[in-house]
């Protein structure tokens, strides 16, 4: 049996270890959920309501403690991970609701002669067992956008979390059962990477739902065949400032949703498009605000940013500042590793070819890139795999329209960053981004089946 270790990502510290789930104890997880499915179609809905509803309450009463180990567990910093306890709990309190909510249509066959006098009742349906695999970065909340929504549908839930969540993940587990989710309905793996092919095309499971990169969607997908699939990957999120916009919550924007959670989030501003109106006014206020922020132990009340997940992550990201600015980029500030650490680095003059132009990088650097017209950056923005969100910093509503209508993303928030993310907005992308949506309701239909009844 192999096992594993997890590592602070900030002292290093070996915090927990554990064996990884044979294949065939993976297996015995999948036939119990499997017999479990007739049980779980059939609660009510305002069972399931409220059994989401009492998961909140102890999402709640248990915040502290999950915070404390996400940040142990990811580096993320306490207020950062208090922020995502905040989320999980709106996200069980948003699947509680629309728990309640699921509903279909009836449709009349005399809209088209001939006339046949028959109604058809169309409504969703559970899938059956849903694999659902989160990611590191966001260890509760993202679960949560997974099982929540597929308990509502009706779903019985296979959970892999990332290795380095374990603890976190087991304890949110607990809390499912605590509130009232079955064991027949939920059961919780951490299964090697050589078993995963094999456990995504069991006939036992019905649906993946997987949010991560981009190579690992593509093996998820050839291993899947014809399952039902629901993606949230990668994104190169543009980020743009006219001279309309209000530079102080641009530049706060860009901070917050590329500096914090250490920029490991696939929404995160990557890239920023400044009006060459306002460039060295944005840039300055940037610099400016960007030298404040407290970096070094996640678990201080007043640090901003910690450290990236783990070494092999802090060498990637550097290698990708250092190839910028081998091939022109100027560095204004940072470019600084300490251990696993890398410091807000900001760039300018890169070249469009460049990994942090082209690329998903995970880390806390920002490129700005000036432009004199808006049409020339519209293709720049759309030469990329990834199409995930935008943000765009204007009163001008024409050019929002315009922007909403031509670039090649999932959402485009409006005097906001491309981080913007509530739970029960659609949310998803493009391209190399992703297939399907997620939010609370659209997650739930994209875990669900339409099936006519004839009468």
């Amino acid at each position: 049996m192999t096992t594993y270790s997890v590592t602070n990502p900030y002292t290093n510290a070996v915090i927990f270890e554990s064996n990884y789930n044979v294949f065939a104890d993976v297996e015995e997880k999948l036939k119990r959920l499997k017999a479990g499915q007739a049980a779980q179609r059939n609660i009510p809905a305002h069972e399931k309501s409220d059994i989401l509803r009492k998961l909140a309450e102890l999402l709640t009463e248990n915040s502290e403690k999950l915070a404390q180990l996400i940040t142990a567990e990811t580096g993320k910093t306490i207020a950062d991970s208090r922020v995502e306890m905040t989320r999980a709990i709106n996200t069980a309190i948003a699947s509680s609701e629309e728990a309640r909510q699921i509903s279909g249509e009836v449709l009349d066959s005399d809209c088209y002669a001939p006339t046949r006098g028959k109604l058809g009742i169309a409504c969703w349906k559970p899938l059956g067992t849903v694999f659902c695999i989160t990611p590191f970065n966001f260890p509760i909340n993202i679960a949560m956008h997974k099982i929540a929504p597929a308990f509502a549908a009706g779903n019985c839930v296979l959970f892999k979390p990332s290795p380095q969540n374990t603890q976190s993940s087991l304890l949110l587990c607990e809390l499912c059962y605590q509130a009232g989710i079955s064991k027949d309905a939920l059961q919780f793996c951490v299964p090697d990477v050589a078993d995963m092919a094999a456990i995504i095309g069991h006939p036992l499971v019905d649906a993946i739902n997987f949010t991560g990169g981009t190579a690992a969607a593509n093996s998820i997908a050839a291993a899947a065949g014809y399952k039902k699939l629901l993606l949230e990957l990668g994104g190169n999120d543009p980020l743009i400032v006219m001279p309309d916009g209000d530079i102080n919550k641009a530049v706060a924007a860009a901070i917050n949703q590329r500096f914090a959670t250490a920029g490991q989030r696939c929404t995160a501003a990557k890239r920023l498009f400044i009006h060459n109106d306002i460039y060295d006014a944005f840039k300055a206020k940037l610099l400016e605000e960007t030298n404040r922020l407290v970096v070094g132990d996640p678990a201080q009340e007043n640090t901003f940013i910690g450290p990236v997940i783990n070494s092999h992550a802090a060498n990637s990201v550097k290698a990708s500042i250092e190839q910028a600015v081998s091939v022109g980029a100027t560095v204004l500030t940072g470019n600084k590793q300490e251990d696993n650490i890398i410091y807000p680095t900001i760039l300018e003059n890169l070249n469009e070819k460049c990994e942090l132009m082209v690329e998903e990088v995970f880390g806390p650097v920002m490129p700005l890139i000036p432009f004199a017209d808006i049409e020339e950056i519209i293709p720049v923005i759309n030469n990329s795999e990834y199409g995930l969100q935008g943000g765009i910093f204007t009163e001008n509503l024409a050019l929002i329209k315009h922007l909403f209508d031509v670039l090649d993303i999932g959402t485009l928030a409006v005097n906001d960053g491309p981080g913007f993310r509530a739970e029960h907005f659609p949310f998803g992308g493009v391209k190399a981004s992703g297939v399907g949506r997620e939010g609370i309701k659209y997650a739930i239909r994209e875990m669900s089946f339409i099936k006519t009844l004839v009468i």
